[in-house]
């Protein structure tokens, strides 16, 4: 049984990348009379949403990156799905959202069999991910209403927590079911380990938590989330994959795309994998100057009223 101390270090522990690394700026739901503004970090300039939606549509994996609790990140995930899917019929949703334990569940959901109730209650969502079920129901929505495939992306809760409390090399064997095998979880980069530091540095109270196991956690999850991707991409040649995923898990590229990159070059030598990463509503300068996070902020605002 966790004791108290425990139990919070493992809420602490989980909602570090659950709530997005990325200074924030809280924006309201925007519906309709927004205007979208698409910035290329790589070249630093803007560029017209439709073309940036064409090259998108022609990607291998596009990584949709939300701060969990801004309702404007979702909504712009949905209409950049909508749009992509209008492009590209073939198109796969990879959430985060989901544990994969739970993909059966979800392919009921899709062919009809579980309503959202049942959906919520047999993946046990509010218990594993917890944040409002109608940020993301829509999403579903669409994707059953047109067939999409959505794929669980996440490793299991109790997982996570005992690599965090005890380490990777005390997962038993059933434990390890829904994870990579120990050769295919690399630890690092150094880059992403100093960043992780920093954040474990930062926190009040972490002292007492041991950094290496800290750090173990989180590659886990990375890796957990970069198998089944790649998986996808074997299993499903020629879809595209759209990720909803916090950004923490894409900046740089440490925490996901390169580690979905490692898998698939032994698969696909000969074409090599397109993926792009969009950081939604994350218009702050210190993100804005920096070429390297990611290849586009992707933001919404509501338009001035002509006068």
């Amino acid at each position: 049984m966790l004791t108290n101390q425990s139990t919070q270090f493992v809420a602490w522990f989980l909602s570090l990348f659950i709530l997005c690394t990325l200074p924030t700026v809280a924006a309201p739901l925007v519906t309709k009379n927004v205007a979208l503004v698409a910035f290329n970090l790589r070249q630093q300039q803007q560029e017209d949403p439709a073309i940036v939606l064409q090259k998108l549509a022609q990607a291998d994996v596009v990584y949709l990156g939300e701060t969990h609790d801004r309702p404007a990140d979702h909504q712009a995930q949905l209409e950049i799905i909508q749009a992509l899917q209008r492009l590209r019929p073939k198109l796969a949703i990879g959430m985060e959202m989901f544990q994969r334990p739970y993909q059966s569940v979800l392919n009921r959901y899709l062919a009809g069999a579980l309503t959202e109730a049942e959906l919520q209650a047999q993946s046990q969502y509010q218990k594993r991910w917890g944040y409002p079920w109608n940020y993301y129901v829509p999403i579903l929505r669409f994707a059953q209403s047109n067939q999409l495939p959505v794929v669980a992306l996440n490793t299991p809760t109790e997982v996570t927590r005992k690599t965090a409390r005890t380490g990777l090399e005390s997962l038993t064997l059933i434990e390890r079911r829904f994870i990579p095998p120990p050769s295919a979880v690399v630890l690092g980069p150094q880059a992403y380990r100093d960043r992780i530091q920093q954040i474990h540095a930062d926190h009040s109270g972490s002292a007492s938590v041991n950094l290496e196991r800290f750090f173990q956690a989180q590659v886990l999850w990375d890796e957990t989330m970069a198998e089944r991707i790649a998986q996808t991409l074997q299993q499903q040649p020629g879809t595209l994959v759209v990720v909803l995923v916090g950004q923490g898990h894409i900046l740089y590229g440490d925490g996901i795309p390169k580690r979905v990159a490692r898998r698939v070059q032994g698969i696909r030598s000969r074409t090599p994998l397109t993926q792009i990463s969009l950081l939604l509503n994350a218009d702050v300068p210190e993100i804005r100057r920096d070429r390297q996070i990611a290849d586009y902020i992707w933001s919404a605002s509501a338009k001035s009223e002509e006068p």
